[in-house]
């Protein structure tokens, strides 16, 4: 019976016959003897292969059991004369499932830069580096979907096209089915009466005003899927393609919307270290020596709670020399948001309600008339990671914000309807998934955190 190499790894005393199946990593010969490291992908650990002169294929097959090569291995398993492993299978039977020959193979050297791997995206995932971030993308996967679904909330899935733009920054990609030469009217415009849809469609920007549908109907809701950014920046923290966790939830005001947020990144933190501490320990060796430390410092903390106003007094008061000099009204850089969680507080930082002008249509207006139900979390090292408010729940105060944002409001007007049917006090948050991975791991660039980086002038694959 074939074994995944993290259980047999995990077994205390075991031994006998076994059988696994998996990929070389590297080949080292001896006298008669070769050993092997086979990793299945299970886990970052491989397993040692003992392969003598007395298998029967041994000198047919040698030249052929190189780094790279698939293979099903079958012997004994037995305690390890070796240091590094607890266990080796000596092997009985080898067969060869597909060759990866010397001069051709590109993964031959132990270590490559993230750029050369980034144009072998089809073949990152067999290097240990990015085999545990999508370990760890599962496990933090699993880790989202537990909370919620601990806490009542349902999953709903949002959809991808659109015919709204979230966030009013109009960077957003279209669909559309005309030829390369659609109608176009004497003043430059489009016509898509005879599009797919009769009228212009867009990727996703966010699954939020969607998630509002449901969470005024089933009160407590979360999305968690792919979103779609047309932001032309080709620098490390941007790309085209990424996943977003969105909840909503109703009969939630702005208080609670930050203690549900805080206590989100406390339990995916910690189940992360209780369930992949292999893979965070490679991190923490190899990528950055503070990695462990870290993630537990977010679920060992409280989170420190500040307004804008707040915020903006103490980057003036403390004499520092930003790049952009904070005065009221500028959104938080990330220069402010570094200081803030790494200088000022030295643990995550909760800010709240920012100026009207510079956030989103659909949050509350406070009373002052100036600022909003907006919280934004921001964590050491990272940076701002969770955007979130109150959501605006009156009907003209909400039409008259989507008006001076320079949008139609006849396009949201089942948006709208929301408050005109029963509204009540809601909110909710957003939290870029891959944003929470480069947290855990400690990698630079957000494009070596996702399985098939899309990003300005990059579409392989």
């Amino acid at each position: 019976m074939r074994t995944d190499i993290k259980e047999i790894l995990s077994r205390e005393g075991d031994s006998g016959i076994t059988e696994v199946e998996g990929w070389i990593r590297t080949k080292r010969e001896s006298k008669g003897l070769a050993f092997l490291e086979l990793n299945d992908g299970s886990t970052i650990k491989n397993l040692q292969i003992v392969v003598n002169e007395s298998l029967k294929n041994f000198h047919e097959i040698i030249h052929h059991l190189n780094n790279g090569c698939s293979i099903k291995a079958k012997g004994n398993l037995v305690p390890s004369m070796g240091s590094g492993q607890s266990v080796e299978l000596q092997a009985l039977e080898i067969e060869i499932y597909g060759d990866a020959p010397v001069d051709e193979y590109p993964l031959q050297k132990k270590r490559h830069t993230f750029e050369f791997l980034r144009e072998i995206s089809h073949l990152r995932p067999r290097t240990n580096t990015f085999g545990a971030i999508m370990r760890i993308r599962n496990t933090m996967s699993f880790a989202i979907h537990k909370f919620f679904q601990e806490r009542g909330f349902l999953y709903v899935h949002t959809p991808i096209i659109t015919g709204n733009d979230c966030e009013g920054a109009g960077e957003m990609f279209q669909v559309t089915t005309l030829s390369d030469k659609p109608q176009i009217s004497d003043e430059g415009i489009i016509n898509h009466e005879n599009d797919f849809f009769g009228k212009k469609a867009f990727l996703t920007v966010s699954g939020q005003l969607e998630g509002e549908v449901f969470a005024c109907a089933l009160k407590n809701i979360y999305t968690f899927g792919p979103t779609f950014r047309a932001e032309n920046s080709n620098t490390s923290r941007h790309l085209a393609e990424f996943w977003m966790i969105e909840p909503e939830m109703a009969f939630c005001d702005i208080r609670l919307n930050m203690d549900t947020a805080e206590e989100f990144l406390k339990y995916t933190m910690k189940y992360l270290i209780d369930n992949s501490l292999d893979d965070l320990e490679f991190f923490n060796s190899r990528i950055d020596k503070n990695t462990l430390g870290r993630i537990s410092s977010i679920f060992e903390s409280d989170f420190a709670r500040i307004t804008y106003t707040e915020a903006m007094n103490i980057l003036k008061k403390s004499k520092k020399e930003f790049e952009y000099p904070p005065h009221w009204g500028i959104d938080l850089q990330s220069e402010h948001e570094k200081f803030l969680a790494e200088e000022e507080f030295k643990k995550p930082v909760i800010v709240t309600d920012y100026p009207r002008e510079i956030k989103a249509f659909y949050m509350k207006i406070n009373d002052d008339g100036k600022t909003v139900r907006a919280m934004d979390i921001i964590f050491p090292r990272l940076g701002e990671i969770v955007g979130g408010s109150e959501r605006e729940s009156d009907y003209k105060k909400l039409f008259d914000r989507i008006s001076e944002s320079g949008l139609n409001p006849e396009l949201y007007w089942w948006y709208l309807e929301l408050r005109k049917y029963g509204t009540v006090p809601h909110s909710g948050f957003g939290l870029g998934f891959e944003r929470l991975i480069q947290f855990v791991t400690g990698m630079q660039n957000i494009r070596d955190v996702i399985p098939f980086p899309r990003c300005a002038g990059y579409l392989e694959f």
